[in-house]
């Protein structure tokens, strides 16, 4: 069994990762095969085309890896949502826009897997919490 070396960290456009960077040099430097790593990824997130994916990528001393694929940010998702391309500039002067509960508990319930929350209420002031912070006012 080959041992752990490192986990790195990265964003990828699902389904359209490309060995440009940011994703090649930090491949590279870890010793990865990066288009190896690339086929893979866009094989295995091409349902989830444009959509930003993060990925912890685990690193084996005979240059092996493996790769667990996360759910979108949730700044993400709240933009998505909501129908933007960016939030507020001025998060608590300027609104960036609203969001309902309803698109708060659809994100939630996506991002839950990831989140450290033990029910879907804290997921949701978790979310809340985030779209707040961007600037985007929670309605009922």
């Amino acid at each position: 069994m080959a041992k752990l070396v490192k986990k790195i960290k990265v964003q990828a456009v699902g389904g359209k990762a490309t060995p440009a960077p940011p994703l090649g040099p930090v491949l590279g430097q870890a010793g990865i095969n990066i288009s190896a790593f690339v086929n893979e990824f866009n094989e295995k997130t091409r349902e989830r085309m444009g959509e930003v994916v993060p990925v912890v990528i685990s690193v084996f001393d005979d240059r092996s890896f493996t790769f667990i694929t996360k759910t979108s940010p949730a700044s993400r998702l709240i933009l998505k949502a909501i129908g933007k391309d960016k939030a507020s500039t001025k998060p608590g002067i300027q609104k960036g826009g609203t969001i309902t509960q309803d698109q708060i508990r659809e994100i939630a319930q996506i991002k839950m897997e990831d989140l450290n929350a033990a029910t879907l209420e804290a997921a949701m002031k978790t979310i809340a919490g985030t779209a707040r912070s961007m600037g985007i006012e929670v309605t009922e």
